[in-house]
């Protein structure tokens, strides 16, 4: 394709805006879900808002600096992207260098600089990587020893190194991400199938092996057997939910977050918004993450490549799966993972990365529909468009 006749537009600004807002109520109820454990933690109520401000403003940086760079551009760079990304994931397990936490080694610290996770930027450059190998490849992607074998390879790799921090969660992600991207970008359909089953597998092994993994799946099923104990979180995220009900308590007016809600401005943030402004506010905040979705699925449509249609893909698989495990496990749908709710949670390397990743849907954005037609895997018929390749088989 001839990059000449791509020219470059405005931006979608439905995402844009829909991520702003996101962002606004983040910082809102960020602060107030945490400045009680800030002031009693590290005596400065602000503590934990002026860390997220921080990631807030550099994330709003890195995003309009991807949403002005030629997207295109990465899938030359996306080696050396994820060569980093591997460095940073091996050098957080080195003594002196990693910062363990809550018996989790999974932060690297410079000097007075504020920690950052480098599991959260691997999957950005996963994503990047992984969109460019897949649609470089073409109908090898059919082929087990050459698509399948090289893709379980490449994601197994970062996914042994992140295990090794331990970070089930992260694992997880970057396995529905990749998964996402294989599909769409035409690998045939038992494969797909055969490698989320043995992912299904290798993740209930490893739930059954580790403590406090199965102390997540009993606070699911016998949370009232021991309400003080493995239950106590879940059932306080639902205490939050019920005081709210459906107009809520009044913004700042929680009181579950007087040391109730374990996590209650990381994980459990929406469970403090349910209880601040009701059963209404979650649907509007649920809405505005519909209407970002909508926006990424459009951008996926319409991008001009299929490199393009996989990072959209990708970035929507990611944000919409990790909504899903973070509403599900606080309204005790599904066991809690501790995954954070994007944009809303505390947690300067994820939301950091979420605003990049967001730039860089904006950046396909600012060229998709200009061509007649995406380039697309061998085999795709030319009426199908790279979103449709999989409902296709």
């Amino acid at each position: 394709m001839s990059r000449a006749r791509v020219q470059s537009h405005a931006p979608d600004y439905g995402l844009l805006t829909a991520t702003l807002v996101l962002l606004i109520v983040g910082l809102i109820f960020v602060y107030s879900s945490s400045y009680v454990m800030a002031d009693v933690e590290f005596d400065d109520p602000n503590h934990f808002i002026k860390r997220q401000v921080l990631f807030a403003v550099l994330g709003l940086i890195g995003l309009v600096i991807t949403m002005q760079f030629d997207y295109r551009h990465l899938r030359r760079l996306s080696p050396l992207i994820m060569l980093l990304a591997l460095v940073a994931l091996a050098v957080v397990l080195v003594p002196g260098f990693g910062v363990e936490r809550n018996g989790a080694l999974r932060w690297i610290q410079i000097g007075p600089l504020p920690a950052l996770q480098p599991s959260e930027f691997a999957k950005l450059a996963v994503l990047i990587y992984m969109a460019a190998w897949l649609a470089s490849r073409g109908d090898q992607l059919r082929d087990f020893s050459l698509g399948v074998l090289p893709f379980v390879g490449m994601v197994g790799l970062v996914a042994a190194l992140i295990m090794l921090e331990p970070d089930l969660g992260t694992t997880v992600m970057i396995a529905v991400i990749t998964g996402t991207l294989f599909f769409i970008a035409g690998a045939r359909l038992v494969h797909v199938i055969a490698l989320a089953g043995s992912g299904i597998v290798t993740a209930s092994l490893l739930i059954v092996s580790g403590g406090y993994r199965m102390d997540r799946i009993l606070s699911f099923t016998s949370a009232e057997e021991d309400p003080t104990g493995v239950g106590f979180q879940t059932l306080q995220l639902l205490v939050a939910f019920g005081s709210g009900g459906v107009w809520g308590l009044g913004l700042g007016v929680s009181r579950q977050k007087f040391f109730y809600v374990p996590g209650s401005h990381t994980d459990g943030v929406l469970a403090i918004i349910g209880e601040e402004i009701g059963f209404v506010g979650v649907l509007v905040v649920l809405s505005l993450f519909l209407v970002l979705f909508w926006r990424a699925w459009l951008i996926m449509r319409r991008a001009p490549d299929m490199f393009g249609s996989l990072i959209a893909a990708g970035v929507l698989a990611w944000f919409a799966f990790q909504l899903l495990l973070n509403v599900g496990g606080v309204t005790r749908l599904i066991p809690l993972t501790g995954i954070p709710l994007p944009f809303l949670s505390a947690g300067g390397s994820s939301l950091l990365v979420s605003l990049v990743a967001v730039g860089l849907l904006l950046s396909v954005s600012r060229y998709a529909a200009f061509t007649p037609e995406p380039e697309r895997p061998r085999g795709v018929q030319r009426h199908q468009t790279p979103a449709t390749v999989g409902a296709s088989r």
